[in-house]
C-alpha cells in the first residue's frame, strides 16, 4: 500500500502516545483512527465521514453502545456504561460511550483537545475534553468483537485510571461542577440526619441515644462540609478563569439559577446566616432552660455561624479575584479612553 507509512517507535511510549505520533505524521483535514485488534470494523470509517460532514459536526464517535450488535464482556460493558454517564453527568452531555477507540474528526480542533495522555485513559480524557470545549459530537453505532487473544486492559486497575482522569480533567474546567455535586450530596445527607433529629424534638425526647448523638456529630460536620466544598469549587471556577483567561463558568447545572450569580450573593448570605446563628444562641441564652431541652437550637446556632462565616470567606475571595481578573479589561477601557480624548 503506497500510501501507507509505518512509523514505530524505539520504545513502547503506550496507547495514547501512537495516537499521537500518527496524529502528527498525518497530513489531512480529517484525522481518524481504530484499534488495530480487529475489534472496530474499519469499513464504518465512510459512515463516521458522513454523518460529521452532514451534521456538521467536530468529533464522531463509533459508539459501541448505541445499539449494534457487540461481543464486548459484561464486565467490561458495565464498566464503559459507567465513564460514559460520568462524562454525561460532569459535562452535561450525553455520550453513550466515552472510551470508544473509533473515531473521526477535525484536524482543526486538535489544539482544543491537547493536552491528551499517553495511555489507555486517552479516549476517556479526549471525551470529556471535547464535551468541556463545547465541540460538536454525535456517535454513530458500530458492531464490536471481542479480540483473539488477551486484554491489556485491567478492568479495576484502568477502571481507577479512567475514572481519575475523567475527574481530574473535568477539574481543570468547571471545579464546582465536581465540588457542587459532592458539597450537596453531603448537605442533603446532613438534611435527612436534621430531619431525624427534628422528629425526636417534636416528640418531646430530650435524652438523646447514641444513634442520636451521632445524628448530631453527622450534621454538623456533613453540613460544613457541604458548604466548604461548595465553595471551594466557586472559588476554583474563579481562578481557573483567571489563569485560562476563560469567561467564569457559571451555574452548577450549565445555566445560571439566578439574575445574580449566587456566589456575588455569598456575603449576604453569609452574614445573615452569622447573625441568624448568633441570634439564636443569646435567646437560648436568655430562656434559662436546661441543656437538655436546648440541644437542638444550640445545634442549629453552631451551624449557621459556621456556614455563614464559610460564605463570607468565599464571598470575600471571589471579589478578590473578580477585581484582578477585571483589571486588564478596565485598563484597556481606560486606555482606549485616554485615546479618545487625546484624538479630540
Amino acid at each position: 500500500y503506497p500510501r501507507v507509512r509505518l512509523i514505530q517507535h524505539a520504545v513502547n511510549g503506550g496507547y495514547g502516545a501512537a495516537i499521537k505520533t500518527g496524529f502528527k505524521a498525518a497530513q489531512g483535514e480529517y484525522l481518524a483512527f481504530l484499534d488495530a485488534d480487529g475489534t472496530y470494523p474499519p469499513e464504518h470509517l465512510p459512515n463516521l465521514y458522513r454523518a460529521l460532514i452532514d451534521q456538521q459536526a467536530d468529533l464522531v464517535i463509533g459508539s459501541r453502545m448505541a445499539g449494534a450488535s457487540t461481543e464486548m464482556p459484561f464486565v467490561r460493558r458495565v464498566g464503559n456504561m459507567i465513564f460514559a454517564r460520568l462524562v454525561s453527568l460532569l459535562g452535561r452531555q450525553y455520550v453513550s460511550d466515552s472510551a470508544s477507540g473509533l473515531r473521526l474528526f477535525r484536524r482543526e480542533i486538535l489544539a482544543q483537545l491537547y493536552p491528551l495522555p499517553d495511555g489507555l485513559n486517552f479516549t476517556p480524557v479526549m471525551s470529556t475534553r471535547a464535551v468541556h470545549e463545547h465541540l460538536k459530537i454525535i456517535e454513530v453505532a458500530v458492531p464490536y468483537k471481542e479480540r483473539i487473544g488477551r486484554s491489556k486492559l485491567n478492568v479495576v486497575r484502568d477502571g481507577v485510571r479512567f475514572t481519575n482522569s475523567i475527574v481530574w480533567t473535568v477539574l481543570s474546567y468547571n471545579p464546582v461542577r465536581v465540588f457542587g455535586l459532592l458539597g450537596m450530596g453531603l448537605m442533603g445527607l446532613a438534611f435527612l440526619f436534621g430531619v431525624r433529629l427534628l422528629i425526636e424534638r417534636v416528640q418531646g425526647i430530650t435524652q438523646l441515644d447514641a444513634f442520636g448523638v451521632f445524628s448530631v456529630y453527622a450534621m454538623l460536620v456533613l453540613s460544613v462540609s457541604g458548604v466548604s466544598l461548595f465553595v471551594l469549587g466557586v472559588t476554583f471556577n474563579y481562578l481557573i478563569s483567571l489563569l485560562q483567561n476563560r469567561p467564569v463558568r457559571q451555574g452548577l447545572f450549565g445555566k445560571p439559577l439566578f439574575k445574580v450569580p449566587l456566589e456575588q450573593r455569598f456575603g449576604w448570605l453569609g452574614l445573615f446566616a452569622v447573625i441568624a446563628g448568633i441570634a439564636i444562641g443569646g435567646l437560648i441564652w436568655a430562656t434559662g432552660y436546661p441543656i437538655e431541652r436546648l440541644w437542638l437550637y444550640l445545634l442549629v446556632s453552631a451551624l449557621l455561624i459556621l456556614s455563614g462565616l464559610q460564605l463570607i470567606i468565599a464571598w470575600l475571595l471571589v471579589k478578590v479575584l473578580s477585581e484582578v481578573k477585571q483589571r486588564e479589561v478596565k485598563v484597556q477601557e481606560d486606555l482606549a479612553g485616554s485615546e479618545v480624548k487625546s484624538n479630540r
